[in-house]
């Protein structure tokens, strides 16, 4: 009998995700607590505008994805739901994936795999996850885990799932090699396996190190304007060096992931991460900035709204 994988939860990760490991032949089954995205999705309309996701979803249709609002009994599980961070203490907020675990382990067989794709602070599946499905070893269910963090953008998700290099982590060397073998049929880039807490922490770092290139460049735009010195002329120079890349300042960061998944690092080390902290509040500053600078050059100008 050939694995039946059940994606949990269909925004913007998950869907594309359950409709290309359909579009490959894979049986799939999409979850999701919203009944109306389901409707919708079973009515060959989908809940947001992706490029290629269209061709994507006919495909997967024609090789037989089904859409719920409940959970399958499968081989695999999925798991790609919202992990947002508290803003008072920027620990993460597992309340979903605690949720999609418990159901999870509800419906499962034994020696079912769990492969959470969303994004975690490193030690959320020790800490939320790896308990629940403890407890169900104590009664005589093994379930498997395993990481493979999502590494996608809106506007080219399609070409980031094909492309894009991945890692997943596992407990059991065996479990990695059979999600390997799934991502493999789609995913072109290297698939690494490593441990679960590695694949937790390297999706993060990864965000965290873009964050504070970013927050770089929007300093030096700060002193620049200070100093009275074309910060574009500089940068322009700067990066004449063959080591230097300095990236151009904007209004921020953009996307899902660079302004939430730095956070988590510093709400559970926060006496260690003070690069990454001074970068989350020099980005999160730069929308008021550039309003401010707005302003100021449509008051030069005699410019009226």
């Amino acid at each position: 009998m050939s694995d039946l994988i059940n994606v949990i939860g269909l925004g913007y990760i998950g869907l594309p995700t359950a409709l290309m490991m359909a579009s490959q032949g894979i049986m799939v089954v999409g979850s999701d607590i919203d009944t109306n995205r389901v409707e919708l999705l079973k009515k060959g309309k989908l809940t947001f505008e992706e490029n290629g996701l269209e061709k994507l979803y006919k495909s997967a249709r024609d090789n037989g994805i089904r859409f719920t609002s409940s959970y399958e009994k499968a081989n695999i599980y999925v798991v790609a739901v919202p992990t947002p961070f508290n803003k008072s203490n920027k620990k993460i907020v597992a309340d979903y994936l605690i949720s999609a675990i418990q159901n999870i382990v509800c419906v499962c067989d034994d020696n079912a795999i769990i492969v959470v794709e969303s994004t975690i602070s490193p030690g959320t599946i020790d800490m939320f996850v790896r308990p629940i499905v403890n407890e169900c070893s104590r009664k005589n269910k093994i379930i498997h885990l395993a990481h493979a963090p999502e590494r996608i953008i809106p506007g080219n998700m399609i070409n980031e799932l094909i492309y894009n290099n991945r890692t997943i982590g596992v407990d059991d060397i065996w479990i990695g090699e059979k999600i390997k073998g799934i991502y493999a049929t789609f995913c072109k880039g290297e698939i690494e396996l490593t441990d679960i807490k590695t694949a937790e922490m390297s999706k993060v770092v990864e965000n965290a190190y873009r964050d504070i290139n970013i927050a770089y460049a929007n300093e030096l735009v700060k002193i620049c304007r200070e100093a009275k010195v074309d910060v574009y002329e500089l940068i322009r120079i700067a990066n004449k060096h063959p080591r230097v890349n300095i990236l151009t300042p904007g209004p921020g960061v953009g996307g899902h992931c660079i302004s939430v998944d730095p956070w988590f690092l510093v709400g559970d080390y926060p006496g260690l991460t003070n690069i990454i902290l001074s970068a989350r509040k020099i980005n999160d500053s730069m929308p008021e900035y550039v309003l401010a600078r707005i302003s100021e050059i449509m008051e030069e100008f005699d410019i009226s709204t």
